[in-house]
């Protein structure tokens, strides 16, 4: 049912929905002791690596789910545990038989195809002891992120109370880094978030609604073993004071003023909706969207990654409606915007950046300039 990659490009897993008896089977005293399947698979070429089952004989009965990333196993459970396995010492430990796709086998008294109907994939993976455990932490909502150099980790204290704090830890002793307490106190309807930068540089990237913060990992003086955690850049909303006054004027004639502060996301101000990385440009792109009247108007922003410099603004031509689910993808010179709609409506904007090559000859060789353009729908659109 769920489709996600071990290493992207190179290794995908697909996990089964969740096995749940029904009412009226555990009524009877029935157990169920298989909680999922996990298949793994090498993209190029495809080939069949093992399919295992996750039972709570061996992990405990509160597992609520479970990923493959990185060569881990991720198991997470129902008070917030998150434990980590070694994925390829389990497969290597407990492989009953490896299979190739489209092989025929013989497997318990059955024999077919490797991956065809009606015996599709075995699952020769058999975990018969609790594995070793790596690491293991106790974080709100299962949130849990590894990263940095050197490795540290980012959890949320398993408190409701702590719900938009971030704590950046050392995965080697559990430290707390330097200033490794994040919380930039956003007033808002959405949350904001953090995760680490996909372009290997060990950064953290921190959004919220009015601000991006660009994190980094700088040594302690006179303390080689604590990392701290200082600002490379940010990146503002182009937004105005959010503090308005109201006068109200008493019966007496008396003039009242209050005063009152906007939610860090009002729609009407300009709010960071999608924070993006795009590696063979290697730019930074973000999303940002503003309520005008009924319709909501974005722009993509594209940012130096190194120094957060921006040097490109495309508005999107397509109204945004901040109440429907909206991504958008960024891949050298395409952009693409997927718009969910009620009742499962999709719509999709494709956007492709050309450069205007006619003016190249009027240009010197000194002051030759490049200018981008979009095109949609066969019409090219300059933006300057």
């Amino acid at each position: 049912r769920y489709l996600s990659w071990d290493t992207p490009q190179e290794i995908m897993v697909v996990k089964s929905a969740q096995n749940k008896l029904p009412a009226a089977a555990r009524q009877a005293g029935i157990q169920q002791s298989v909680l999922f399947y996990l298949a793994v698979f090498q993209v190029l070429p495809l080939s069949f690596i093992g399919m295992l089952e996750i039972n709570k004989k061996i992990f405990g009965n509160s597992v609520t789910d479970v990923a493959v990333s990185n060569g881990i196993l991720i198991v997470m459970y129902s008070m917030g545990l998150v434990r980590l396995y070694n994925f390829q010492a389990i497969s290597e430990q407990f492989m009953e038989q490896p299979f190739d796709l489209g092989n025929e086998f013989n497997w318990n008294g059955q024999v077919g195809v490797v991956g065809k109907y009606p015996f599709g994939l075995p699952c020769n993976i058999k975990i018969t002891d609790t594995p070793p455990l790596l690491f293991e932490a106790s974080t709100l909502e299962n949130a849990f992120q590894i990263g940095g150099y050197p490795w540290h980790y980012i959890i949320t204290p398993n408190k409701k109370k702590h719900k938009g704090v971030f704590h950046i830890c050392s995965l080697k002793d559990n430290a707390l880094a330097k200033n490794g307490i994040q919380d930039m106190k956003c007033c808002s309807l959405e949350p904001d978030w953090i995760y680490f930068h996909p372009d290997m540089s060990g950064r953290i990237i921190h959004a919220g609604p009015n601000l991006i913060k660009i994190l980094k990992f700088k040594e302690v003086k006179n303390n080689t073993d604590q990392m701290e955690i200082v600002e490379d850049f940010t990146i503002v909303a182009n937004r105005e004071n959010c503090v308005n006054d109201t006068v109200t004027v008493t019966a007496s004639g008396r003039v009242v003023k209050k005063r009152f502060n906007l939610l860090d996301d009002d729609p009407e101000q300009e709010t960071f909706k999608i924070v993006d990385y795009e590696d063979e440009l290697d730019l930074l792109s973000t999303v940002a969207v503003t309520q005008i009247g009924a319709d909501g108007r974005a722009h993509l922003d594209f940012h130096c990654n190194e120094h957060g410099i921006l040097l490109k603004s495309i508005p999107l031509l397509e109204s945004w409606d901040v109440t429907y689910s909206h991504e958008v993808y960024f891949d050298r010179d395409l952009v693409l915007h997927i718009e969910q709609k009620p009742n499962r409506r999709f719509s999709c904007y494709v956007y492709q950046m050309v450069c205007d090559t006619a003016k190249d000859d009027e240009c010197s060789s000194y002051e030759k300039t490049e200018k981008s353009f979009c095109k949609k729908g066969g019409r090219i659109f300059e933006y300057n």
